[in-house]
Protein backbone atom coordinates (compact mmCIF):
# COMPACT_ATOMS: atom_id res chain seq x y z
CA UNK A 1 0.00 0.00 0.00
CA UNK A 2 1.39 3.40 -0.81
CA UNK A 3 2.15 5.88 1.93
CA UNK A 4 -0.66 8.15 0.44
CA UNK A 5 -3.22 5.64 1.06
CA UNK A 6 -2.27 4.05 4.84
CA UNK A 7 -5.09 4.93 6.80
CA UNK A 8 -7.66 5.87 4.50
CA UNK A 9 -10.09 3.13 4.97
CA UNK A 10 -9.84 4.63 8.81
CA UNK A 11 -9.80 7.79 7.84
CA UNK A 12 -12.88 7.08 5.55
CA UNK A 13 -14.59 5.01 8.60
CA UNK A 14 -14.53 7.88 10.59
CA UNK A 15 -15.79 10.02 8.50
CA UNK A 16 -18.45 8.40 7.38
CA UNK A 17 -19.29 7.40 11.26
CA UNK A 18 -19.13 11.66 12.22
CA UNK A 19 -21.76 12.32 9.28
CA UNK A 20 -23.83 9.35 10.45
CA UNK A 21 -24.15 10.80 13.69
CA UNK A 22 -24.29 14.56 12.57
CA UNK A 23 -27.77 13.54 10.49
CA UNK A 24 -29.07 11.57 13.38
CA UNK A 25 -28.46 14.01 16.21
CA UNK A 26 -30.34 16.85 13.84
CA UNK A 27 -33.00 14.76 13.80
CA UNK A 28 -32.93 13.33 17.21
CA UNK A 29 -32.97 17.54 18.17
CA UNK A 30 -36.05 18.01 16.36
CA UNK A 31 -37.53 16.22 19.14
CA UNK A 32 -35.82 17.09 22.21
CA UNK A 33 -33.11 14.42 22.00
CA UNK A 34 -29.18 15.38 22.13
CA UNK A 35 -26.61 13.04 20.93
CA UNK A 36 -26.02 9.98 23.16
CA UNK A 37 -29.98 10.15 24.81
CA UNK A 38 -30.96 8.54 21.96
CA UNK A 39 -29.44 5.18 22.84
CA UNK A 40 -30.03 5.02 26.69
CA UNK A 41 -34.14 5.50 26.03
CA UNK A 42 -33.42 1.97 23.31
CA UNK A 43 -31.65 0.40 25.93
CA UNK A 44 -34.18 1.03 28.08
CA UNK A 45 -36.80 0.31 25.96
CA UNK A 46 -34.86 -3.47 25.21
CA UNK A 47 -34.43 -3.64 28.93
CA UNK A 48 -36.33 -1.49 31.20
CA UNK A 49 -34.91 -0.89 34.72
CA UNK A 50 -31.34 -1.27 34.14
CA UNK A 51 -29.28 0.08 36.81
CA UNK A 52 -26.94 3.18 35.30
CA UNK A 53 -23.89 0.40 35.82
CA UNK A 54 -25.20 -1.85 33.73
CA UNK A 55 -26.14 0.89 31.22
CA UNK A 56 -23.01 2.29 30.88
CA UNK A 57 -21.78 -1.46 30.88
CA UNK A 58 -24.16 -1.68 27.49
CA UNK A 59 -23.45 1.20 26.08
CA UNK A 60 -19.69 1.30 26.36
CA UNK A 61 -19.32 4.32 28.47
CA UNK A 62 -18.16 5.81 31.21
CA UNK A 63 -20.70 5.93 34.83
CA UNK A 64 -20.22 9.67 35.05
CA UNK A 65 -20.97 9.75 31.38
CA UNK A 66 -24.21 8.00 32.01
CA UNK A 67 -24.98 9.48 35.47
CA UNK A 68 -25.41 13.35 33.66
CA UNK A 69 -27.12 11.63 30.79
CA UNK A 70 -29.78 10.20 32.76
CA UNK A 71 -29.79 13.41 34.94
CA UNK A 72 -30.71 15.50 31.98
CA UNK A 73 -33.49 12.71 30.22
CA UNK A 74 -35.00 12.74 33.70
CA UNK A 75 -35.50 16.49 33.83
CA UNK A 76 -37.14 16.44 30.07
CA UNK A 77 -39.23 13.70 32.32
CA UNK A 78 -38.05 11.15 29.55
CA UNK A 79 -36.71 9.00 32.81
CA UNK A 80 -37.30 7.92 36.13
CA UNK A 81 -34.91 6.38 38.60
CA UNK A 82 -36.71 3.71 41.34
CA UNK A 83 -34.90 2.92 44.22
CA UNK A 84 -34.05 -1.02 44.34
CA UNK A 85 -36.28 -3.48 45.83
CA UNK A 86 -33.49 -5.50 47.37
CA UNK A 87 -30.73 -2.34 47.88
CA UNK A 88 -31.56 1.03 48.95
CA UNK A 89 -28.43 2.60 47.65
CA UNK A 90 -28.94 1.06 44.12
CA UNK A 91 -31.16 2.96 41.63
CA UNK A 92 -33.08 1.61 38.50
CA UNK A 93 -33.42 3.73 35.33
CA UNK A 94 -37.33 3.37 33.95
CA UNK A 95 -38.73 4.94 31.00
CA UNK A 96 -41.82 7.36 31.49
CA UNK A 97 -45.35 7.02 29.49
CA UNK A 98 -43.30 10.07 27.83
CA UNK A 99 -40.32 8.22 27.28
CA UNK A 100 -42.23 5.04 25.91
CA UNK A 101 -43.95 7.47 23.43
CA UNK A 102 -40.53 9.08 22.59
CA UNK A 103 -39.27 5.99 21.52
CA UNK A 104 -41.44 5.47 18.10
CA UNK A 105 -40.13 9.07 17.20
CA UNK A 106 -36.33 7.81 17.76
CA UNK A 107 -36.61 4.85 15.44
CA UNK A 108 -38.15 7.08 12.89
CA UNK A 109 -35.44 9.15 13.02
CA UNK A 110 -32.88 6.18 13.07
CA UNK A 111 -34.96 4.72 10.10
CA UNK A 112 -34.46 7.56 8.24
CA UNK A 113 -30.89 7.87 8.66
CA UNK A 114 -29.94 4.66 7.62
CA UNK A 115 -32.03 4.88 4.58
CA UNK A 116 -30.59 8.19 3.59
CA UNK A 117 -26.75 6.68 4.09
CA UNK A 118 -27.53 3.28 2.76
CA UNK A 119 -29.32 4.72 -0.51
CA UNK A 120 -28.57 3.15 -3.71
CA UNK A 121 -27.40 0.04 -2.08
CA UNK A 122 -29.19 -2.80 -3.21
CA UNK A 123 -29.27 -6.39 -0.90
CA UNK A 124 -26.32 -7.71 -1.90
CA UNK A 125 -24.18 -4.44 -0.88
CA UNK A 126 -26.03 -4.29 2.25
CA UNK A 127 -24.77 -7.82 3.08
CA UNK A 128 -21.04 -7.18 2.17
CA UNK A 129 -21.15 -4.00 4.29
CA UNK A 130 -22.50 -5.97 7.19
CA UNK A 131 -20.08 -8.66 6.96
CA UNK A 132 -17.19 -5.62 6.70
CA UNK A 133 -18.67 -4.05 9.49
CA UNK A 134 -18.96 -6.99 11.84
CA UNK A 135 -15.34 -7.99 10.92
CA UNK A 136 -14.03 -4.26 11.42
CA UNK A 137 -16.44 -4.60 15.37
CA UNK A 138 -14.80 -8.40 15.96
CA UNK A 139 -11.29 -6.95 15.10
CA UNK A 140 -11.68 -3.83 17.15
CA UNK A 141 -13.25 -5.52 20.17
CA UNK A 142 -10.27 -8.62 20.07
CA UNK A 143 -8.39 -7.22 23.27
CA UNK A 144 -6.29 -9.76 23.76
CA UNK A 145 -4.55 -8.80 20.32
CA UNK A 146 -3.61 -5.33 21.94
CA UNK A 147 -2.54 -6.77 25.41
CA UNK A 148 -0.50 -9.23 23.39
CA UNK A 149 0.93 -6.48 21.15
CA UNK A 150 1.68 -4.66 24.26
CA UNK A 151 3.25 -7.39 26.10
CA UNK A 152 5.66 -8.07 23.09
CA UNK A 153 6.59 -4.41 23.09
CA UNK A 154 7.78 -3.87 26.75
CA UNK A 155 9.70 -7.90 26.81
CA UNK A 156 11.68 -6.76 23.50
CA UNK A 157 11.83 -2.73 25.62
CA UNK A 158 13.24 -4.80 28.42
CA UNK A 159 15.72 -7.18 26.39
CA UNK A 160 17.00 -3.57 25.22
CA UNK A 161 17.06 -2.47 28.53
CA UNK A 162 20.18 -2.95 30.57
CA UNK A 163 19.31 -4.82 33.83
CA UNK A 164 21.58 -2.98 36.64
CA UNK A 165 23.61 0.10 36.50
CA UNK A 166 26.62 -1.88 35.82
CA UNK A 167 25.48 -3.48 32.64
CA UNK A 168 24.40 0.52 31.94
CA UNK A 169 27.95 1.50 32.21
CA UNK A 170 29.01 -0.95 30.15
Amino acid sequence: MSKSNKGAAMSRLHQVARLARTSLAARLLAHGFYAGQDQIMLSLHDDDGQTPGQLASRLGVRPPTITKTINRLQAQGFLEKRASDTDARQAHIFLTETGQDAIRAIEKSVKKTEKQALKGFDKKDLKQLSKLLLRIEANLSDLTIIDEEAAADVEGTAEVEPETEAEAAE
